[in-house]
């Protein structure tokens, strides 16, 4: 059966092309651990729109809230950008590098993979990290999750374990149905250099 069938994640409010799409360009990324993170930014932020999916063994690991960038929107991001300053999210593909102790605590630094899309994010100082303001008590009172500075932000509570599983060689997703995005990526298009790009 297929996985996306298989763990439901249909019911679990993942796009399925979302699916697709991240399981297809993971044969673009040189040597990936066969861990997909995918943010779901077709969800408001008040749905649980990370899924973490171990592809080996056919398990989802996490399913939890994760932010986007002030400047991408409100309750659903609608801009992605690549520029600094911009407070946005960006789109693409990424690889998780490794952990280190910064001023959110635990953190994970991120490799952006395509180039003028996403490969300013180590600059931009975007990763993944933990947030107080990840959390429902901040949907009741706002309606909305909090919103970070571009990083894919996780609750306190899980941002350790989810660091402590991924790091080193996962891809991360972050989807959204960008028809700019979509016509120009090398790993959505199947384009073999990616490969040359993931690899560096």
């Amino acid at each position: 059966m297929h996985l996306y069938d298989d763990l439901d994640l249909e019911l679990l409010g993942l796009n399925r092309r979302a699916y697709e799409l991240g399981v297809s360009g993971m044969q673009y990324v040189a040597k990936p651990k066969p861990l997909l993170l995918l943010a779901d930014m077709t969800q408001p932020s008040v749905n649980k729109r990370l899924y973490v999916i171990d592809l080996a063994n056919r398990k989802l690991l996490f399913q939890t809230y994760v932010a986007h960038g002030q400047g991408s929107g409100t309750l659903r991001p609608r801009q992605f950008s690549n520029v600094a300053s911009s407070m946005q999210s960006s789109l693409g593909f990424y690889r998780t590098m490794g952990r280190y102790w910064g001023k959110h605590g635990l953190s994970l630094k991120l490799k952006g993979l395509e180039p003028g899309i996403n490969d300013r994010v180590f600059d931009r100082n975007i990763v993944l990290h933990g947030a107080a303001y990840v959390c429902e008590d901040t949907i009741r009172h706002t309606g909305m999750l909090g919103r970070s500075q571009g990083c894919p932000a996780v609750p306190d509570a899980l941002s350790t374990p989810i660091i402590k599983t991924v790091e080193g060689g996962a891809t991360l997703f972050v989807y959204y149905p960008d028809s700019q995005y979509l016509a120009t990526s090398s790993f959505i298009n199947g384009k073999r250099e990616s490969l040359a790009v993931a690899a560096r």
